[in-house]
């Protein structure tokens, strides 16, 4: 069964996808209308009737001619001749010729129409027109009963050259005007494709600065509004930095001296596994603070700067593999993004680890795929069912033993603030993938 796409969504896949082609095809759309217009006006009636009154001039000569030599048969020769010196025309007849069959040449304007039409009303008779026998004439051969009728006709009495003149100031104006407002348009548009490069960095964590506005009056505003719009969200964050730091140091300090007491206590041997439990859960909760912070802050304070991934994929296996994790590094030698390396490294060290703490074997790779970088974590252990693999990353959602649940929140937050995307597929060992694209 075929199916039949609407006239409208057809359209779409012809019409430009930017603005500039846009708005340059709602301008140029009208104006080859409107040129379309005054051009069949003119060729409709002035040209049409200029036309058909010059060819009817010729016919009607050539008829007056045949009608004087029908009269005086015997003064043919001067007849003819006086017609060259009057009319401007050359006539000879050839005696006992008859008509080759006719063969229609077309060319530009409605001149060989309407000299047609000209003859046809005028003569009952055969007759051609050659309008390639020269390029200053035209042939007109008429069958007489004696004979043909050679008229060489000039093409300047037949054609007006105002109709090239008047197609040539159309086509020139409409590409004059089309051409200034390209320009304009283009510069118009090219002040909106600058807010939206800033738009689209701001968005992925790089300082872009204030953008000059410039353009129309809206999108000067649009840039005001952006630049500060940047400025408020750097102001939220250096303040909920500060709180964020504040906060950690009035956590930590009550661990602290809980971790002193304990140290302080008494190492007797009924004492010692309650101090042994103790002790975990401070360290269990003084890393779980630090987790908390680090979600909560998003390290949005790092700027982004050059990185060598390989390298730093490198350090992530390192420290995996000092903890006794078997892992394999597949990343090319040299593979330079613009990332905040802090980040980057803490959102894959925490893929490593929910990986690490699953499986008994990791893979860690990256590759090259056109503009954007893919980043796989691979483990052979039991994965993710399906139906829950977007849940997990949301806030506490993660049931692994030893986590805080923040793990996979913190590590999406940072990619998609690259401007890349996170998620979980089956992988080839039998496991979990975590699969992270980010752009070049």
């Amino acid at each position: 069964m075929r199916i039949r796409v609407p006239f409208g969504d057809r359209m779409k896949r012809y019409m430009p996808q930017s603005l500039l082609g846009r708005t340059l095809l709602i301008m140029l759309v009208p104006l080859v209308l409107v040129q379309a217009v005054a051009l069949q006006i003119f060729y409709g009636s002035h040209l049409g009737l200029v036309s058909r009154r010059l060819s009817g001039s010729i016919a009607g000569e050539i008829a007056f001619v045949i009608d004087l030599m029908n009269r005086l048969p015997e003064d043919r020769d001067m007849i003819l001749q006086l017609s060259k010196n009057q009319f401007v025309t050359t006539m000879k007849l050839e005696p006992g010729a008859t008509l080759e069959p006719y063969k229609r040449i077309n060319v530009l304007g409605p001149m060989d129409d309407d000299l047609e039409a000209a003859l046809r009303e005028k003569f009952k008779i055969p007759f051609t027109m050659d309008w390639s026998y020269d390029p200053r004439t035209v042939l007109i051969r008429l069958q007489l009963p004696d004979g043909v009728l050679d008229v060489e006709a000039p093409r300047k009495r037949l054609a007006t050259g105002t109709i090239y003149l008047f197609v040539g100031w159309l086509v020139g104006t409409a590409g004059l005007l089309f051409a200034i407002a390209a320009l304009f348009m283009r510069n118009q548009v090219r002040a909106i494709r600058r807010l939206a490069r800033a738009a689209e960095a701001f968005g992925i964590g790089r300082d872009v600065g204030p953008i000059r506005p410039e353009g129309a009056s809206e999108v000067r505003q649009a840039a005001a509004a952006f630049n500060r719009m940047q400025e408020r969200i750097r102001r939220f964050l250096a303040q909920r930095t500060e709180m964020l730091a504040g906060v950690s140091h009035d956590l930590r300090t009550p661990l602290t001296r809980l971790r002193l007491a304990l140290a302080m206590l008494p190492r007797t041997p009924d004492l010692e596994p309650d101090v042994a439990e103790m002790t975990a859960d401070v360290e269990e909760m003084d890393r779980m603070i630090a987790g908390y912070l680090a979600f909560a802050r998003g390290e949005g304070t790092e700027q982004a700067e050059p990185v060598n991934l390989a390298t730093l994929l490198d350090d992530i296996a390192a420290g995996a593999r000092r903890a006794g994790t078997q892992l394999d590094l597949e990343v090319p030698a040299d593979l330079t993004l613009k990332l905040r390396a802090d980040a980057v490294k803490r959102a894959i060290t925490n893929l490593v680890d929910n990986a690490r703490r699953h499986a008994h074997h990791v893979v860690l790779a990256a590759v090259e795929q056109g503009r954007a970088v893919l980043v796989t974590v691979d483990d052979d252990g039991p994965g993710i069912a399906a139906d829950r693999r977007e849940s997990v990353f949301r806030p506490f959602e993660s049931d692994s033993v030893g986590g805080t649940g923040l793990g996979l929140t913190i590590a999406r937050d940072i990619v998609r603030a690259h401007g890349g995307e996170i998620v979980l597929e089956d992988s080839p060992l039998g496991g979990l993938r975590a699969s992270i694209r980010l752009p070049v």
